[in-house]
């Protein structure tokens, strides 16, 4: 990897080289690099571009890698990847996209992930999407999250778009069984006139069933948000989704929270919070020496983490 797709790489897996363990590094719409190990397995899909993940059951403390780094303008992406995690394993997933743009036409990457989470099988999944580059051609991603969680299961997703992604339409959906937990943590800044749509939908079908989905974002400048999600509960269950915004400059923000109950003993909580920062909070901090910006910037940080 050259010195651009080394810092790619850092940005969305704080590693400053190729990772060990099992990896699938995806540049410039190629086969970067890749590796296995005993329990988990990468092989390339046959019909289409995309890979197949496979975790061995009872597969522990082990971790996989799946970057997509672009570094070439005029890259049009679209990946399939597919998880497989058996029972009772306990995994850490790394994803995302890093695209460095400098030219004068778009990139982009679709990636629609598909997760199959086994039996009392616990994942924690990690993506991360970041852009940067000089160019005047658009960066955009446009990820698809599709979970399927057998009974036991546990799968907490966290989710990071904070710089340089010009227009994303961000998609989850999800059906539970018995006793199984789902965990999503959104964090997402926008700043320029980018546009940012999310869309979860969470279907709570089993049994003690349980999801909670917590999206914090921050809107700068002219830039545009959309924030939507429903929460359906089929069983006996808990949901609860939140969204919580920052509206700052000229930005517009736009929460739909939603939740069905189809069950009489389905427990579901909605909330939705939109606001500026408070004056009094960045008085409190510039009395400390922080000029107004730096005040701003130490409390968006501070939400966002």
């Amino acid at each position: 990897m050259d010195t651009i797709q080394k810092s790619l790489l850092e940005k969305l897996t704080d590693l400053h080289d190729i990772p060990e363990g099992a990896y699938n590094i995806r540049a410039n719409g190629s086969l970067g690099a890749r590796n296995t190990t005993a329990n988990i397995d990468i092989v390339s899909k046959q019909d289409k571009d995309g890979i197949d993940i496979i975790i061995k059951p009872n597969t522990k403390n082990e971790s996989v890698h799946i970057p997509v780094i672009i570094s070439k303008t005029g890259i049009d992406d679209l990946v399939y990847n597919d998880f497989y995690i058996g029972e009772n394993a306990d995994v850490t997933i790394v994803a995302g996209c890093g695209i460095h743009n400098t030219g004068d036409e778009k990139s982009s990457h679709d990636g629609i992930h598909t997760f199959h989470v086994g039996k009392n099988a616990k994942i924690k999944y990690v993506e991360r999407h970041y852009g940067q580059g000089d160019g005047t051609g658009e960066n955009i991603m446009n990820p698809k999250t599709v979970i399927e969680i057998d009974d036991g299961g546990y799968m907490e997703m966290e989710t990071t778009q904070i710089k340089g992604i010009d227009s994303t339409e961000r998609i989850t959906e999800a059906k539970l069984g018995n006793e199984a937990k789902l965990v999503i943590r959104e964090s997402l800044m926008t700043h320029g006139k980018q546009y940012a749509k999310t869309d979860f939908t969470v279907e709570l079908n089993g049994e003690n069933s349980s999801a909670n989905v917590v999206s914090r974002s921050v809107a700068k400048d002219s830039s545009y948000q959309v924030f939507y999600s429903n929460i359906k509960g089929n069983n006996k269950c808990a949901g609860h989704t939140e969204c919580d915004a920052i509206i700052m400059d000229d930005a517009k923000v736009c929460a739909i929270p939603e939740i069905t109950a189809n069950h009489i003993d389905a427990s579901l909580i909605h909330e939705a919070a939109i606001g500026k920062i408070a004056g009094e909070q960045l008085m409190k901090l510039m009395t400390l020496g922080l000029t107004e910006q730096e005040a701003e910037e130490q409390i968006v940080n501070g939400f966002l983490k």
